[in-house]
C-alpha cells in the first residue's frame, strides 16, 4: 500500500522540485517513508525559521522552488517569519505540514502540538493554505500552488495534512503531472498604448524591480531600443549588468535617482511594488513624478498601489518586454542620450558614496567576482543599496527591505549554495542578527557547503542605537553582550578567523572559497579605517 504521504513525495519529484528542508517530528515521520525511493535531497536545519530562509535563499539564487516539511504547532509558528519574508518579496516556497487527526481538529483537547486553527495563523503569510482531508484533493492542491508559483503574483504555499491522512491509502492517486497554466502576456492593446507613450519620450527612464529577474535579455533588449538609462531596486540587482553603459546603478531611494524619477516624462516600470523600504529607505517623502507611468506586474492588484499608471500592463515580465521590443521601430531612441544620461548619474553617484563601504565592496568583488550574496539587516546591507553592484541576476539579495528580518543570511546562503554548489557565496550579517540564527552555522557543517558566513560586528544593535541618539532617546536593549564569535564558528564547525583589514579579508575570502566547509570571518568595524559608521 502506498500512502498519502508516500505519493506526495513522487508528486513533488514529478513538479521538478529536489530539495526538502525539514525538521523530523512525531508528527511528520510518515511524510518521510517515500524518501529513501527518490530523488529528493533533505535537509536538517536546526529551526524551521531556518528552513523557511533556507527554501527562500535556494529559490532567489536558482529559481528553482524548494519544499519544506514542518510539524503542525510549534514548527508552524517557528516558520511564520520566513514566511512573511518570502510573502513580502514574492518568493515562492511550498509547505507541507501535519496537523492533527481529522476527528480532532478544533475540539481544544490539549492534544500535541495543537493550535485552535493553524490555518488561521498561516493565511497572512502564505497566497494560500489549505487542509487536506483526502488523498484524492492532493494533485489538485498542488497544480493549484505550482500555478501561482508560475503564472501568478508568487509567494508561499502552505498544505496541512491530518496525520490520518498523511498514513491513508492512496494507490488510486493519479501522479501524472497536468499542464502547467501559461504565464499571462499583455493584451495588444496595451502594448500599443504603451508604444505611443514610449515614441514621444524624450526622457524616457527604465525602473526594474524583481519581477523582472527573469527577464535580462527582453530588459536590455528595451533599454536599448529606447535608450533609456535603467535603475534597479535590490531585487533586480544584475538583471541589466553594472558593466552596461544603460546601468546607473544605487537605488531610487537616492536623491540623484529620485530626482532623474522626477523629470523623466515617461517612465516604464517592470516588476515594481513602488514600495518605501526601494523608493523611500532614507524617509525624503513620497516618490515624485512629473511624466506619464508605464506599468507592468504580473499582479492585477498591484497596478492600482502606491504609484498612479497612466498605462497598466499585467503581464508577465518577460513577454510584456517581448512584445515591446518587438513593436519597437529603428526610430526610438533618438536624442534621448540614454547613455550620457545613465554616465552622468554612476558618476554623481559614485561621488556620494562613503569610501568606506566602496572599498569593503570592492574587495569582495575583486576576490571573488562571481559570488552571490545573501545579506541580512546590517551595516554593510543597508549600504549595499547604493554601494554594491554585479553583473548576475540573482547574485544579490536580503532581507533588510520588505519585511525586514533579522537572522535570515545564514539559512539563506546555505541555501543559495546547496542551489549553486559551482559558485561562491556569502552570508553578510551582523553581530545581533548572527545570534537569531546561529545554529545553523552546524547546519552548513553537517552538510560540508563551503559557505563563507561573513559577520560584521559593530557590538550591538549599532543602527538603532543611532536612530535612538538621534532622536535623543536612552539607549536602552541596544549595548547586546558579543559573543567569542571565533569560538562559537569553531563550536559550530566553521573554519573561523578575523580578518583585520581589507588586505586581509581579501585573502580569507579567497582561501575561504577553496575549503571543502563552510567558514566563518569577522569583521570588527573598529579594526577598519576611518569612513565606517
Amino acid at each position: 500500500m502506498k500512502t498519502c504521504g508516500e505519493v506526495l513525495v513522487e508528486l513533488l519529484d514529478g513538479y521538478g522540485i529536489d530539495t526538502v528542508f525539514g525538521i523530523p517530528g512525531v508528527h511528520t515521520v510518515e511524510l518521510y517513508r517515500g524518501l529513501d525511493n527518490c530523488k529528493l535531497r533533505h535537509v536538517t536545519p536546526r529551526h524551521e525559521q531556518g528552513a523557511g530562509f533556507m527554501a527562500d535563499g535556494f529559490f532567489r539564487s536558482s529559481g528553482r522552488v524548494a519544499a519544506c516539511f514542518i510539524i503542525t504547532g510549534p514548527g508552524m509558528t517557528n516558520i511564520v517569519t520566513a514566511m512573511g519574508q518570502a510573502l513580502a518579496d514574492s518568493i515562492p516556497m511550498l509547505v507541507i505540514s501535519s496537523v492533527n487527526h481529522t476527528y480532532k481538529l478544533a475540539m481544544g483537547h490539549g492534544e500535541l502540538h495543537e493550535l485552535p486553527n493553524q490555518r488561521n495563523l498561516i493565511s497572512g503569510v502564505s497566497r494560500f493554505s489549505h487542509t487536506l482531508m483526502r488523498p484524492d484533493e492532493l494533485p489538485e492542491l498542488l497544480a493549484r500552488a505550482f500555478a501561482i508559483f508560475n503564472c501568478d503574483r508568487p509567494g508561499p504555499v502552505h498544505i496541512e495534512i491530518p496525520i490520518d491522512v498523511i498514513t491513508a491509502k492512496a494507490n488510486h492517486i493519479d501522479i501524472k503531472i497536468p499542464s502547467r497554466p501559461y504565464a499571462p502576456s499583455a493584451s495588444a492593446a496595451a502594448i500599443e498604448a504603451a508604444i505611443e507613450l514610449l515614441k514621444t519620450a524624450k526622457r524616457p527612464l527604465i525602473i526594474v524591480g524583481g519581477g523582472a529577474v527573469n527577464a535580462s535579455d527582453e530588459l536590455i533588449g528595451v533599454a536599448e531600443k529606447l535608450d533609456s538609462p535603467v535603475v534597479n531596486t535590490v531585487n533586480a540587482k544584475g538583471v541589466i549588468p553594472y558593466s552596461h553603459p544603460l546601468a546607473i546603478g544605487g537605488s531610487p531611494s537616492s536623491t540623484i535617482v529620485r530626482d532623474e524619477i522626477r523629470d523623466a516624462d515617461v517612465v516604464l516600470a517592470v516588476g515594481t511594488e513602488f514600495g518605501e523600504t526601494d523608493f523611500d529607505y532614507f524617509y525624503l517623502g513620497g516618490t515624485v513624478r512629473n511624466g506619464k507611468l508605464i506599468r507592468v506586474d504580473i499582479d492585477s492588484a498591484q497596478l492600482t498601489r502606491n504609484q498612479k499608471a497612466d498605462v497598466a500592463i499585467c503581464s508577465d515580465a518577460t513577454l510584456a518586454l517581448q512584445m515591446l521590443q518587438q513593436r519597437m521601430s529603428d526610430n526610438f531612441g533618438k536624442d534621448t542620450d540614454g547613455v550620457g544620461r545613465a554616465k552622468n548619474m554612476r558618476v554623481l553617484l559614485k561621488e556620494s558614496r562613503n569610501s568606506g563601504y566602496e572599498s569593503f565592496f570592492s574587495v569582495i568583488r575583486s576576490a571573488l567576482p562571481d559570488v552571490i550574496i545573501a545579506g541580512d539587516s546590517t551595516q554593510p546591507v543597508y549600504y549595499a543599496w547604493q554601494h554594491y553592484e554585479t553583473e548576475f541576476p540573482r547574485a544579490y539579495f536580503h532581507s533588510a527591505s520588505g519585511f525586514g528580518t533579522l537572522g535570515y543570511a545564514i539559512p539563506s546562503a546555505i541555501g543559495a549554495k546547496l542551489a549553486n554548489p559551482s559558485r561562491p557565496v556569502i552570508g553578510l550579517i551582523g553581530d545581533g542578527a548572527v545570534q537569531f540564527t546561529a545554529g545553523e552555522l552546524a547546519s552548513a557543517a553537517e552538510l560540508g557547503v563551503p559557505v563563507i558566513f561573513l559577520v560584521w560586528n559593530n557590538h550591538g544593535y549599532g543602527e538603532i542605537k543611532r536612530a535612538m541618539i538621534n532622536g535623543n532617546l536612552p539607549q536602552i536593549g541596544v549595548d547586546i553582550h558579543t559573543p567569542d564569535f571565533l569560538g562559537l564558528g569553531k563550536a559550530m564547525g566553521c573554519e573561523s578567523v578575523r580578518a583585520q583589514n581589507l588586505g586581509q579579508l581579501e585573502t580569507e575570502l579567497q582561501l575561504a572559497s577553496t575549503r571543502q566547509g563552510p567558514s566563518l570571518i569577522e569583521v570588527r568595524q573598529e579594526d577598519f579605517a576611518d569612513g565606517y559608521v
